[in-house]
């Protein structure tokens, strides 16, 4: 049995566990004003916001880890199996929120799943390299970031929904049973490789394959580099891509983590308001997602280096989120608010899909999982910095300074792909044939 185009059932399946994975760790954003309320009656607001956030660090140091972590085990065990550890061990994480009974309870479940979640990102960078020409992989990256946009928009409507009829229990337990479904298709159709795949037809095989830069055309090129962890961090690109996945992360987890809360907050908003309102941005997010990917695609078919279309797609990303993050200080109306984060959230993922996709632009498949890890890290380390110091930044509700903080990280990222990044290229060792 031959599948056409199984490159992009690949990417699909990545997408859809991008979707679980985001219902999955929204679940506690959405329920939190509902859970802390029955858990925490007698504390105020700020307090059980610095809760929140307590263990929305210790998740995000979780997934920090989880990174490092899974960029190695994804290189050792391969795409297939790497996505079977993953989303087996965050469904089962999940499920076990439903026994949490306060703060230790759901900073150990939400560790446990950080760490589990966050495979999904290096997994999806390595699936990219293996699966895509490099002409394709900003799109193929946009359509798999594009699943953490739709299940923002799924997410946030759909707890909401499901919180008028099921207690916060049930709700964990569900949405966790969905990511354990996911695996059968996954186990059914992704085999192997594109080079040993039985059901990949060889016409796809061979424009997988030929179309990769890491792959040489004659026998006169050298093989792809692929340098361990020391020798990548003496790279001035490899920190290219770790400080602006750091500088521009945190951006996005600003309004993951606080969007509820902040209506909740300053719009007064419950629960089931919030599920009206609250999916707004992420459609931003799903568009940008689609954007940025089509727009280097078409610049690279257009003849343009990868190097000028990356650098013009994150540049105009993180152009689009600055004035709208500094407009955030005073957006009016809810309908104005969530607007706005749309816009800042579109900008985000114009950016990301490309930066995500320097590792496999830089580097052979044998090490992209590990720079993607590394960046993934440094990413989730500065997201944790950040979600720590919300609660202090908009105590009384006063968010603007958050913002401002992010306008200015936007700014960070784009100039370090610029200045570390001089040439984004496959990389050679320092000792072997000059570019």
């Amino acid at each position: 049995m031959k599948i056409k185009n199984l490159r992009w059932w690949v990417v699909g399946l990545i997408a859809l566990a991008t979707v679980i994975n985001y219902i999955d760790r929204q679940s506690l954003n959405v329920l939190w004003p509902q859970i802390s309320a029955e858990l925490y009656p007698d504390k105020t607001e700020d307090e059980r916001k610095a809760i929140y956030a307590l263990i929305s660090v210790i998740f995000v140091f979780a997934y920090a880890f989880g990174q490092a972590i899974f960029g190695r085990v994804f290189d050792r065990v391969g795409t297939r199996m790497g996505f079977v550890f993953a989303i087996g061990i965050w469904s089962v994480a999940t499920a076990m929120h439903a026994f949490a009974k306060g703060l230790i309870t759901f900073a150990l479940f939400r560790g446990i799943l950080g760490v589990a979640e966050a495979g999904n990102w290096p997994g999806a960078a390595k699936g990219n390299a293996e699966w895509f020409p490099s002409v394709e992989r900003a799109l193929a990256q946009g359509l798999f970031n594009s699943g953490a946009a739709v299940g923002g928009i799924i997410s946030i409507p759909l707890i909401a929904f499901l919180s008028i009829h099921l207690s916060w229990q049930s709700i964990f337990v569900l949405v966790g049973a969905v990511g354990l479904l996911w695996l059968v298709p996954w186990l059914l159709i992704v085999k192997a490789p594109p080079g040993s795949h039985p059901f990949i037809t060889e016409k796809e095989r061979s424009f997988i394959l030929e179309g990769q830069v890491d792959q040489p055309s004659d026998e006169s090129e050298v093989e792809a580099y692929t340098p361990n962890t020391v020798e990548l961090l003496k790279r001035k690109e490899s920190w290219g891509v770790i400080i602006a996945s750091a500088a521009i992360d945190p951006i996005w987890w600003l309004f993951v983590f606080w969007i509820p809360i902040y209506l909740s907050e300053v719009y007064g908003m419950d629960v089931k308001t919030i599920g009206i309102y609250g999916w707004v941005p992420y459609v931003g997010a799903m568009f940008g997602a689609w954007f940025g990917g089509l727009l280097a695609r078409n610049r690279i078919s257009s003849g343009w280096s990868v190097d000028r279309s990356r650098k013009l797609t994150i540049s105009l990303g993180c152009l689009i989120m600055l004035p709208s993050l500094l407009a955030m200080a005073n957006p009016g109306s809810p309908v104005g608010a969530v607007l706005l984060m749309a816009v800042i959230l579109f900008g985000f993922q114009t950016a990301i899909g490309n930066v995500q996709t320097l590792p496999s632009d830089l580097l052979g498949k044998g090490s992209v999982g590990s720079l993607a890890g590394l960046a993934g890290m440094a990413a989730k380390l500065a997201a944790a910095g950040l979600t720590a110091l919300v609660p202090w930044l908009t105590a009384g509700g006063n968010y603007t300074p958050a913002f401002v903080i992010g306008a200015v990280l936007a700014v960070i990222a784009m100039a370090s792909v610029w200045l570390l990044c001089p040439k984004i290229e496959l990389l050679q060792p320092v000792n072997g044939p000059a570019h």
